[in-house]
């Protein structure tokens, strides 16, 4: 199998559901990272054989196609949209990275598109004419509405299963926002658009902030609260995935390989600890032990979700969202997976030859995906 490698990640701003991106269509959204890989490596339009977006809110179609061209690529250049929740983005660059490795493909561009703010309304058709339309939220992510738990509820059951305390909860988050005010990303891996280059949502969270904060689930002790929950938010990233031919045509300098990649599923009712199988099935595989792991970017949809998968991994503290994560930013569902990506190959890039890094999310309906990188 062919090797395939991450050769350029360009990401927008994130911003929280209704602020900067409020008009900013979802196929606007991805076209800008699309536009900007492609100047990073100056690969013609003409030689991209595919896009794939991950995407969930869209409400059908393909927002993939729709965002391939109104980025300028040909026609000829096809585009394809997956939906696995909040692992899509990810999962958008392990599919084309298979294709890299399988030889169907030389050049593909990857990543994920989110609108919360332009997401169409949902509601399910009438069975009899006297009938309204029934709105929904969401779809159901089991056949079970027992293993079918809303996601907050999820998360403090979690936490109060882990004995993942309120406090800690807290210091996680007020440590995510710390990072990302420290440390924020340049104009390198962000993309302006809509007049808007940094990520909206980081702020000196403090502890007498959050203990004011009632839980929206759970208890005193183990509740989840609006300071360790991540924000709705809208945002799009794209990363060109290309072959060792391609990348040494183009003269890229310091690309990551793509070690190996996995997709898991996990129980659905407890859908925040898929990513643990998933990681520790890629670090037993390729033999690496988790204090290997130079730089670490896991999802943070809740505190609770992301300290039980630093834990089950055993993510060394020093390489963990080195640059603030979920709950510093917010969550577009279907790119979060693909803004991890991005962010891990800005980290890597200050790294050592032969430096390992790792990207995990998980998903509702208990899904957990974990991709290994080296530069």
């Amino acid at each position: 199998m062919r090797a395939a490698y991450l050769l350029a990640a360009r990401r927008t701003a994130v911003a929280a559901r209704g602020g900067a991106f409020r008009a900013v269509e979802a196929d606007e959204l991805g076209a800008a990272p699309i536009r900007a890989v492609l100047a990073d490596t100056g690969i013609a339009a003409e030689a991209i054989d595919d896009v794939i977006f991950g995407n969930a809110l869209y409400g059908g179609g393909n927002p993939a196609r729709l965002a391939a061209l109104r980025a300028g690529l040909p026609d000829h250049v096809p585009a394809l949209t997956i939906d696995s929740q909040c692992c899509g983005g990810l999962d958008a660059i392990m599919l084309a990275a298979e294709r890299i490795a399988s030889g169907g493909a030389e050049a593909v561009i990857a990543g994920g598109v989110e609108s919360f703010s332009r997401a169409p309304l949902r509601a399910r058709r009438p069975r009899r004419l006297d009938e309204a339309p029934q709105p929904y939220d969401r779809p159901p992510f089991t056949p079970w509405p027992e293993r079918d738990p809303d996601m907050i509820a999820a998360a403090a059951t979690l936490a109060e299963r882990f004995g993942i305390s309120r406090a800690r909860q807290d210091e996680f988050a007020i440590a995510s926002h710390r990072k990302a005010l420290q440390n924020p990303p340049g104009p390198a891996e962000i993309v302006p658009l809509a007049g808007l280059s940094h990520d909206t949502f980081p702020r000196a969270l403090t502890g007498a902030t959050c203990a004011r904060l009632a839980p929206l689930a759970g208890d005193v002790a183990f509740g989840v609260t609006r300071a360790t929950v991540a924000v709705e938010a809208d945002a799009a990233a794209a990363l060109l995935v290309v072959s060792e031919t391609t990348f040494r045509r183009l003269s890229a300098t310091r690309p990551l390989r793509i070690v190996a990649a996995v997709r898991r599923g996990g129980d659905p009712a407890m859908p925040g600890t898929a990513p643990i199988a998933a990681a520790e099935y890629l670090l037993a595989a390729e033999r690496i032990a988790p204090a290997r792991i130079a730089v670490a970017e896991v999802m943070e949809a809740f505190a609770a979700q992301a300290i039980a998968c630093v834990d089950g991994i055993g993510v060394p503290g020093p390489s963990l969202n080195r640059g603030g994560g979920g709950l510093a930013r917010g969550h577009p569902i279907g790119s979060s997976g693909s803004i991890l990506a991005v962010r891990l190959w800005h980290e890597m890039q200050s790294e050592s030859s032969g430096a390992m890094g790792l990207a995990a999310i998980a998903a509702a309906g208990g899904l957990g995906s974990a991709l290994l990188a080296t530069v």
